[in-house]
């Protein structure tokens, strides 16, 4: 009998295994790939995720990936361009972004060192319920072909947006949003744009991001209107859209190109009432947001360490389990939803109002505002705070005083 099953080894089951298993409890983690491999992934990790990789005591080994530390982000808005270092996070001000079959199998590692059993290659195949309903464990197809029954006292799904465990157990769902855009990404060698960098334009989003082996993540993110016409020749649309940035054109082209595009249409908006009777859903499998921001990762690390806090609380016997997770999903939802809301008026890709356009523009010119404001965005420094009516209001009368002087 396993204190907790986890499903799904990357960004959000690992850590959990790791918390968990240090605090003594025995865990199995289990992934239906066979490691190291690779997912679809934007990569970035913001400061508040690199800063956890820091306290768990596996950021050196990230960074010895090869992976650059990046201290900086520039978003060009067209008219305007907004260029700020990130804001601090326990004393980290750097984010980088490493591949995925690098960084799970750091993660997966640091699990295994903490005592947790790892098995890959491993397909759940049926949740196993009592007569009251209660999930119970796991029935399993392992690498070598063979079923095999595992019990826990508590399953994780950590099993992504498409979660198994999530479809099984058919959670409520709430501030559901339909999906926005569709999106592709491919990785390209000689790049030179200072990245991380951003360019928005009315329907299209672009992001430059540095990651391993000198290359240079660049994705692309339209409207799911245009999905349809766009996956059935994704080079042309894609190279059309690098066309239309004079500062990528010369530098984004196919010659340069290292593997395959990869892209969705499917990156729905939603939250996910994230436990019930022997289940919990951590990471994507219990929220999810338009990809538009580069949030997901710190978001798996920080829902990691929170879920882990209450299953050790419920696990102890400090309190019930279910009050704990339910104080669990309350903590999400009041630190992600206003990331999500935000998220979602990106997603829209609508270029911003003019009053917008003016406070950007403000901001822009203030490297401490234009800090502040990019840690709204990585959710550092609260949004109520930084669109205080009377901050903006001070902002807004730089604008006043610089239009009459």
């Amino acid at each position: 009998m396993y204190d907790a099953i986890i499903i799904g080894a990357r960004c959000a089951g690992a850590p959990v295994a790791m918390l968990l298993a240090r605090q003594g409890y025995r865990v199995l983690l289990v992934d239906k790939a066979r490691f190291p491999a690779d997912i679809m992934s934007g990569l970035f990790i913001h400061p508040r995720g690199t800063a956890l990789l820091k306290r768990w005591g596996v950021l050196d080994d990230v960074l010895t990936t090869g992976c650059p530390q990046l201290h900086s982000v520039t978003f060009d808005l067209g008219p305007i361009e907004l260029k700020a270092g990130f804001h601090p996070v326990d004393g980290v001000d750097f984010t980088c972004a490493p591949r995925r079959y690098l960084l799970d199998p750091i993660l997966v590692a640091a699990a295994v060192e903490a005592g947790a059993e790892f098995r890959d290659n491993t397909t759940v195949q049926e949740l196993l319920m009592d007569e009251d309903g209660c999930i119970t464990g796991i029935r399993a197809r392992t690498a070598q072909g063979t079923t095999v029954t595992e019990k826990a006292r508590i399953v994780i799904g950590a099993d992504g947006v498409h979660s198994f465990v999530a479809r099984t157990v058919k959670p409520e769902a709430y501030h559901v949003n339909p999906i926005l855009t569709c999106s592709y990404y491919g990785f390209f060698s000689d790049v030179t744009v200072p990245g991380p960098k951003v360019y928005s334009r009315p329907c299209r989003f672009v992001v430059c991001i540095p990651t391993n082996d000198n290359l240079m993540l660049v994705g692309a993110q339209w409207p799911i209107e245009e999905f349809a016409r766009i996956r059935t020749d994704v080079p042309t649309h894609f190279y059309e859209l690098m066309g239309q940035i004079p500062e990528l054109a010369t530098q984004v082209r196919q010659e340069k190109q290292v593997g395959r595009f990869i892209g969705t249409g499917q990156a729905p908006n939603f939250f996910y009432k994230p436990y019930g009777p022997g289940w919990a859903l951590v990471g994507d499998a219990g929220y999810h947001k338009d990809p538009i921001l580069g949030q997901g990762i710190a978001d798996a690390f920080e829902d990691a360490a929170m879920l882990a806090k209450a299953l050790t609380r419920g696990l102890s016997g400090e309190t019930i389990m279910e009050e704990a997770l339910a104080e669990y999903e309350q903590e999400r939802n009041e630190i992600c939803l206003p990331q999500y809301q935000i998220a979602i008026q990106f997603a829209t890709l609508v270029p911003p109002p003019p009053d917008m356009q003016t406070l950007l523009s403000v901001i822009a010119a203030d490297p401490e505002e234009s800090t502040r404001y990019l840690g709204v965005l990585q959710r550092t420094v609260p949004v109520a705070e930084f669109f205080a009516p009377e901050h903006i209001a001070t902002l807004m009368a730089r604008a006043t005083v610089s239009l009459t002087a």
